[in-house]
């Protein structure tokens, strides 16, 4: 039975490196502060699969009061296929529920076709919202490329 457990710290190095693997960091979402940031809140957690004590399946989850929302879903390209994914879904998903969360929200980037028809699959539908953002840090802020020419 494949099973989803929370993150230990020293799980951090193979969460990283796994979300290199899969093409989900970007330089302005440092992976190390994006993991601290979310195992010091009591309104998040990272769930993770392990083989031979090795990460190979990780999800983010974490809630408002309102809704929940997933990141960093990520299965090693060794591993894929084999159901890992739907299983985190679906631990996520259990722990909102566990929390009293009614809903769960997740984004994915513009022209991931496949990562949306995995999520349609799963019962995710379009929520016709605009999610708009605004950098806090400057630093940060420096290293966002924007939206795509033609989508401001």
């Amino acid at each position: 039975m494949t099973t989803f457990d929370l993150m230990r710290d020293e799980d951090t190095h193979g969460v990283i490196a796994l979300w290199h693997t899969c093409a989900l960091t970007r330089p302005w979402n440092d992976p190390a502060a994006d993991i601290a940031l979310a195992r010091r809140s009591k309104e998040a957690d990272i769930l993770i699969h392990r083989e031979d004590a090795i990460p190979v399946a990780t999800i983010m989850v974490g809630h408002d009061g309102h809704r929940a929302w997933i990141y960093y879903l990520a299965t090693h390209p060794d591993h894929r296929r084999k159901g890992l994914a739907r299983t985190a879904m679906t631990a996520a998903e259990d722990w909102a529920i566990a929390r009293g969360v009614p809903k769960m929200h997740l984004m994915v980037r513009p022209g991931n076709e496949g990562v949306i028809a995995f999520y349609e699959g799963l019962g995710y539908e379009d929520g016709a919202i605009l999610v708009m953002q605004k950098w806090l840090d400057a630093e940060r802020e420096a290293l966002y490329p924007g939206p795509p020419e033609g989508t401001k």
